[in-house]
């Protein structure tokens, strides 16, 4: 039509196409995930009816949820504990008896030949900073908790094998009025994630850092002052063996970064063997202000470095106050680190190994320092 062109509001550009999908391209990306879980499959839901052993947590939710049930005058929305099978079939699948039940290759339905609790399939848990942590490990826990670190349950695995560390355990526990609670062994596996556990599990909370200030002040107060820092160490269970080689050759403290670095978790607890408890530990926000503020308090701060100045052997630094900075498992000490130091430090070695892991590297390092000391001192 005439002049149809100069109306008011006319679409000056062309319409959208057909919204364009994946093609498919994603659609590998959930194989293997399975079918989420129902909420009364779910152990953290207050609507769990499973039949495995009801954790604390969820008990708590159900009994939060009757008591506002009954200020509501209403029936509680929580579900029926031990009401319905939420154990893989001891042949077959979910739920599925042996004998009819088959494996994944015959066509079977996923799980066959699993036991124990089901848990969502693919699904992982990212627990918040500031909630508690599950210690395990027979000397973790007994070292916990002859350095009083507060705690709140011990789980105690089903048919334990009983040893003089259990008994002190229990014992330890009972007298500091712990929840002591015993649970099944498939129960533990899913508390600790498939970690090794040793048939024990002590709840504790978050990590107390010690503040760096009243390390630093402590150690000085010592005949021979040593502090070992971590730059960028990632990996809990060096920095845990860190820890354990501090405690036995003397220092009086570990410090690392609060960021990009590793801090104490349930893993370094466990490859600590308990020293955690007692090497003080601090968290710094900057590790090379920190070094400086060392260096200023009278230390003389070390760097381990592969292509060191001086030879550890001949580190007559080593009889007076000390920081020895352990680098990353990968690229060393950073540059900045490197610069704040007085002097970088090299293990000799005979062979061609370029280098050592960033724990055995601390423990050969820190017990020449104890070595030396023990002759001059």
């Amino acid at each position: 039509m005439a002049g149809n062109s100069q109306r008011r509001g006319r679409r000056l550009t062309p319409k959208a196409g057909a919204p364009k999908g994946s093609g498919g391209k994603n659609k590998d990306s959930l194989t293997g995930r399975g079918r989420t879980l129902p909420a009364d499959e779910r152990p953290w839901h207050k609507g769990y009816s499973g039949t495995e052993k009801l954790p604390q947590r969820t008990a708590w939710k159900q009994d939060k949820e009757r008591r506002a049930a009954a200020e509501e005058g209403r029936a509680p929305k929580i579900g029926q504990p031990g009401s319905k099978d939420t154990t893989w079939g001891r042949g077959g699948g979910r739920g599925v008896p042996a004998s009819r039940g088959g494996s994944a290759a015959r066509g079977g339905r996923p799980g066959a030949g699993r036991t124990g609790p089901r848990v969502a399939p693919g699904r992982k848990s990212n627990p918040s900073k500031d909630t508690p942590e599950l210690l395990v490990g027979r000397n973790p826990v007994l070292e916990a908790l002859r350095a009083q670190v507060p705690a709140t349950a011990l789980y105690v695995a089903q048919g334990i094998d009983m040893d003089d560390r259990i008994n002190e355990i229990i014992r330890t526990a009972a007298d500091r009025g712990i929840a002591n609670l015993e649970i099944s062994r498939a129960e533990l596996d899913r508390m600790t994630g498939g970690v090794l556990h040793q048939g024990v599990g002590l709840q504790v909370p978050p990590f107390a850092y010690q503040p760096f200030e009243d390390m630093v002040a402590a150690a000085l107060e010592q005949q021979a002052p040593l502090l070992v820092a971590l730059d960028g160490v990632t990996d809990p269970r060096n920095l845990g063996a860190v820890i354990r080689s501090a405690a036995a050759f003397g220092a009086q403290g570990v410090f690392v970064p609060e960021r990009r670095a590793a801090g104490i978790t349930a893993t370094a607890w466990r490859t600590s063997a308990g020293a955690a408890a007692r090497v003080p530990v601090a968290q710094v926000t900057n590790l090379t202000r920190s070094l400086k503020a060392c260096r200023d308090a009278g230390f003389m701060v070390v760097g381990l470095d592969a292509d060191g100045d001086t030879d550890l052997y001949d580190l007559e630094a080593a009889v007076g106050p000390l920081v020895v900075v352990v680098g990353s498992e990968g690229r060393g000490l950073s540059r900045l680190v490197g610069e704040t130091c007085d002097l970088t430090v090299s293990i000799p070695m005979i062979s061609e190994v370029e280098s050592l892991n960033a724990s055995v590297a601390a423990a050969v390092t820190l017990a020449e320092v104890a070595r030396r000391r023990s002759v001059e001192l």
